[in-house]
């Protein structure tokens, strides 16, 4: 018995026809076709097809032979892909972090600099807090991040980008009319504080208020940009928040930017010098891409 037999049998059993399983499905010869059903029964010892003018059915034998005929060729098949798979370079895998909502802006552009290896590499996303991601790649359960500089964690930092803090605000308050918002027009207003976890803006905020001379008493205290954005528009209080966030703003909320010594954040990527990744070497030596991508 031969793996065509097989594969014969199990088209003009699908089809129900022996005309168009030879036309259509195995570019044959009806006659051939024929012939080679017969060969089948024969080893089987009984019929297996019935042939009729309404077309062909399985007989009861052929109802039993044809599922185990299918997981014969399943298992063949298989056995292809696997063998194939053993003679192929095994791909690396690369995991990215990214601070929630940072994907957006970083990931085509980490993409475009590891743009020759895509073929070769399986890449993974993430988005996290920054802290969490520190700990991930801590961990080895992620290469790199676009993170904030975690001090808590031994990894290596380099700086990718700068960002201002911006004003957010419900689209239809007073403050949304101006072109800029002074620090000093957030006294007495609802104020949104960044909770412990996001350590690094909550200091950027924190410093630039007392530089200002402003004091401000937070009524809630976040660190997700989603829950920063639903307390803005619910409760109609105002926050400083990355520039970055305004490319996840729904229709009420609105951002200004701040007039003055506006505070800046740094963006970071974060690695682990132990991490042996050749991948990692070569995404790290393009880095000057990443402001060009």
């Amino acid at each position: 018995m031969e793996l065509r037999h097989l594969r014969y049998f199990i088209a003009v059993a699908e089809t129900g026809s022996l005309t168009e399983a030879a036309e259509h499905r195995l570019f044959t010869s009806q006659p051939s076709l024929s012939r080679q059903i017969r060969d089948l029964e024969d080893q089987v010892g009984t019929p297996l097809l019935n042939r009729s003018a309404r077309g062909v059915e399985l007989t009861p034998a052929g109802q039993a032979f044809i599922d185990h005929a299918r997981l014969a060729l399943h298992q063949v098949d298989a056995a292809v892909e696997a063998a194939r798979r053993a003679v192929l370079p095994a791909k690396q895998r690369f995991a990215l972090g990214f601070l929630t909502g940072q994907e957006m802006n970083w990931l085509p552009k980490a993409m475009q600099v590891l743009r020759e290896e895509l073929p070769n590499i399986d890449v993974t996303v993430s988005s996290d807090y920054s802290t969490d991601l520190a700990d991930a790649v801590a961990r080895g359960k992620l290469d790199l991040a676009f993170m904030r500089a975690e001090p808590d964690y031994d990894l290596t930092y380099q700086t990718v980008a700068q960002e201002p803090l911006v004003v957010l605000m419900p689209s239809d308050h007073a403050l949304a009319a101006r072109p800029f918002v002074r620090a000093q027009d957030l006294v007495d207003q609802p104020f949104i504080g960044m909770a412990s976890k996001a350590r690094e803006l909550r200091a950027v905020i924190d410093r630039y208020l007392d530089l200002e001379g402003v004091q401000v008493l937070p009524s809630q205290e976040v660190d997700n940009p989603a829950m920063v954005m639903s307390l803005v528009a619910s409760t109609r209080g105002l926050t400083l928040i990355p520039a970055y966030v305004q490319n996840l703003m729904p229709w009420s909320v609105t951002s200004r930017p701040l007039g003055g010594d506006v505070p800046m954040i740094d963006l970071s990527i974060g690695y682990s010098k132990t991490n042996t990744s050749p991948v990692l070497k070569l995404f790290l030596s393009r880095l000057t891409e990443l402001s060009t991508a």
